[in-house]
């Protein structure tokens, strides 16, 4: 981790619930939280996944990585049909379009919810560390899902900085995580032979 990375949490809250998208997005982030005396409490709230088997897959990752740290993980409701229902019209927008943007707010809002009913003050994502996803859209969603809670605050870090890409390629190898080949849901699946959401790196 290179020295000038600074991690200054909002308020000078020492824990963060942290939206947590996958292990191999996520790994770097919440070491680095740690080295910095921020304890992260990861929040699996990706109903976009399918299928459900992925999301399983996921989650267990997700799970490994937190338990071998000593973390606790929340995992949201599983509802497929209820988010496809959300994106209804936005089925062939591009990658980074609205549809993106939409599914960004709508897993935020259930993370600044759970937040605000179990005493976070600040909630963050491990979206905003790939390079695939837009932070402007990230920043946006965050912004919008504490709008509904003044209580809570969204942290919009940019997590592709100070040696933490390099790190997630480490930790990556060294717990041999899954690392998928596509964002998540099944309008990304579609574009898996265009484009990897998440190269596999060997």
């Amino acid at each position: 981790m290179k020295n000038k990375f600074e991690v200054i949490v909002p308020g000078g809250a020492d824990k963060v619930l942290l939206h947590t998208c996958c292990a191999p997005c996520s790994s770097a982030i919440i070491e680095c939280l740690m080295k910095h005396g921020v304890t992260p409490y990861i929040y699996y709230c990706n109903p976009n996944i399918y299928p459900f088997g992925e999301y399983e897959i996921r989650k267990n990752e997700c799970t490994r990585y937190a338990q071998s740290l000593g973390l606790q993980i929340i995992d949201d409701d599983y509802d497929h049909e209820k988010w496809l229902g959300e994106m209804a019209g936005l089925e062939n927008e591009p990658e980074r379009g609205g549809r993106c943007l939409k599914c960004f707010k709508y897993r935020l809002l259930r993370t600044a919810r759970y937040a605000h009913e179990n005493g976070f003050s600040v909630i963050a994502t491990t979206l905003a560390s790939s390079r695939w996803k837009s932070l402007e859209q990230i920043k946006e969603a965050g912004d919008f899902a504490v709008s509904q809670y003044p209580d809570v605050t969204f942290w919009a870090q940019n997590w592709r900085k100070g040696g933490l890409q390099e790190r997630r390629l480490q930790i990556i190898k060294e717990y041999n995580f899954y690392n998928q080949l596509y964002c998540g849901c099944e309008f990304s699946m579609g574009k898996m032979a265009e484009k990897q959401c998440f190269p596999t790196e060997k």
